[in-house]
């Protein structure tokens, strides 16, 4: 296919038709039901052995990335001596990483053999993986150790780091993580970590999960994390850069402005105020003016839409409740005990590094305090106060300089639901017609752009579907979330074996249920997280047990 562009490229009406028909004919495609035609990886040691949590496309398609739990990034390519399996994607070359958490995201940096990393431990990490990408005769998986590939390490972030998003530059990306930074990393620019790192882009005062930008509109990106709204920054605001030209003192680090927020009128059935979150953006690639982002339910924005203006509300007039106060108190305790006890656990092979956890909790006191809570904690969520009741979404304390007018929706998606784990959302389509998310039922779900009728649903995963990335020419989508594999899905002859859009109405109701019985303190991830953390202290073989949530 590459071969082909490049003879029709040197023919600009050719290749202008031949866009044209290879956009009718993946329309089409998409039109078409699919089904599952392909699963990469096994429960006998093929492939991933932990939750596949990152998918990337790269060389235009030639190779799928998939990173996970087990640290490691798998490199798949068409096997072209299989004519009989569809789309026979085999696992190429692993890439040890060294990371000490779960792998979130994956990349490739375009025009280069630079593969970039984020984790849980808070690292970003980067790898010259030339020898990995060359088409190789050996029929074995080719297995690269860290000290072989890994050219760089940045520490820049404090907490863990979720997501890349690359420009049309093999040496600049950016990333974002739960600190609330984005940071802008450049590989021709070396830097001793924590004594010359550079200041953000952004720094928000809350947990942020999500980054997205478009090539056609590189100035602009989204972000979206533990608040009710998603945040449109725009680049092209230098303020801070041209005082410092000019020699004037700069006392802010605002790189960039946030312009928009896009936001929701009221709260879904069953969301309780202070707990709104936003677990995916993404910015289509096809015209880099509409913007999805998954909450309660998927939403669709249009950066050309008028914004409302903010109105700072009042303090409630009513004193703060002090035993929902309390027990918000000894959960963000727990989050940053669990946070010291995973670390120190990573990290005890390196005596070097022993010295950053003094504050390590022991097991009996993180016990206590988890079997404290979680007896507390019923009665402090229903001890709301009364301005619980208000339709829309919670005022949360912003800084001036992020109170910027809010986009409504255009358009609502429902039926997935988002409740358990951090999914992404993305746009599927030559034309980015169709918007996918995954749900927590195992199922991915496609709808309509232009109706938000529900296009399909598919079973993609034996727990939760959490991401879900299209082939950039074919009618391809690779699924992943809990389970250690990766199913490729496109259109297929014959009975289709894993479309549940027959039962849609069943599972819609069954998600619907789910989201209004949602848990807002999820004690279930906190004890596995200290289980885990303990036994691997211990020294016991934790490789049977269920993967982490992202």
């Amino acid at each position: 296919m590459n071969i082909l562009r490049r003879t029709l490229s040197k023919s600009p009406n050719l290749y202008k038709y031949s866009l044209r028909y290879e956009r009718m004919a993946l329309r089409g495609a998409y039109a078409e039901t699919l089904d599952r035609v392909n699963v990469l990886g096994n429960d006998e040691g093929y492939g991933h052995t932990g939750c596949v949590n990152a998918l990337s496309w790269a060389r235009d398609g030639e190779i799928l990335l998939s990173g996970g739990d087990d640290t490691t990034v798998r490199l798949w390519r068409i096997d072209p001596t299989d004519t009989e399996t569809p789309y026979p994607y085999k696992c190429d070359a692993v890439i040890n990483t060294g990371h000490q958490g779960n792998i979130f995201n994956a990349y490739l940096l375009p025009s280069s053999s630079h593969l970039a990393t984020v984790s849980g431990d808070g690292q970003v990490r980067v790898f010259d993986i030339e020898q990995a990408l060359a088409v190789s005769s050996v029929a074995r998986v080719r297995e690269f150790k860290t000290s072989q590939t890994c050219i760089r390490k940045y520490r820049c972030h404090r907490r863990r780091t979720k997501r890349i998003v690359t420009e049309e530059s093999s040496d600049v990306f950016l990333t974002v993580a739960e600190d609330g930074a984005v940071r802008q990393h450049d590989l021709r620019e070396p830097h001793r970590c924590r004594a010359e790192c550079p200041a953000p882009l952004a720094k928000l005062p809350f947990d942020l999960s999500s980054l997205s930008l478009s090539p056609l509109v590189p100035y602009y990106f989204t972000v979206a994390g533990e608040s009710p709204y998603g945040f449109l920054f725009d680049r092209r605001q230098s303020g801070r850069i041209l005082q410092e030209e000019w020699g004037v003192p700069c006392t802010t680090d605002d790189y960039v402005t946030c312009v928009r927020r896009l936001g929701r009128k009221e709260r879904a059935r069953g969301e309780k105020k202070g707990f709104e979150h936003v677990t995916g953006t993404r910015m289509s690639q096809f015209n880099g003016h509409e913007v999805t982002y998954s909450s309660d339910a998927v939403y669709l924005y249009s950066m050309h839409d008028e914004a409302h203006e903010y109105i700072e509300t009042k303090p409630a007039p009513l004193p703060p409740n002090s035993r929902k106060r309390k027990a918000s108190s000894n959960l963000d305790d727990v989050a940053e005990m669990v946070t010291n006890l995973e670390d120190a656990s990573s990290s005890s092979s390196s005596a070097a590094v022993d010295q950053e956890h003094e504050n390590v909790p022991t097991s009996d006191e993180l016990g206590d305090l988890l079997r404290h809570l979680a007896a507390r904690s019923r009665d402090a969520v229903e001890e709301e106060d009364d301005t619980s009741d208000d339709e829309g979404p919670s005022d949360v304390q912003l800084p001036k300089k992020f109170q910027s007018p809010i986009v409504l929706p255009q358009r609502r998606f429902a039926g997935a639901c988002n409740v358990e784990t951090i999914k992404d959302v993305n746009f599927v389509g030559s034309e980015d017609e169709y918007v996918a998310s995954g749900s927590d039922d195992g199922n991915f779900f496609l709808w309509e752009k232009s109706t938000g009728h529900v296009h399909g649903i598919y079973e993609g995963d034996g727990s939760v579907v959490n991401v879900i990335e299209s082939h950039p020419r074919l009618p391809v989508l690779a699924v992943s979330g809990i389970d250690t594999t990766v199913k490729l899905f496109a259109p297929s002859r014959g009975e289709n074996k894993f479309s549940r859009f027959g039962d849609a109405a069943k599972v819609i109701e069954a998600n619907a249920r789910r989201g209004r019985n949602r848990q807002y303190f999820s004690f279930a991830s906190m004890i596995q997280h200290y289980q885990a953390a303990v036994r691997a202290n211990a020294g016991e073989d934790g490789a049977d047990e269920q993967c982490t949530f992202q």
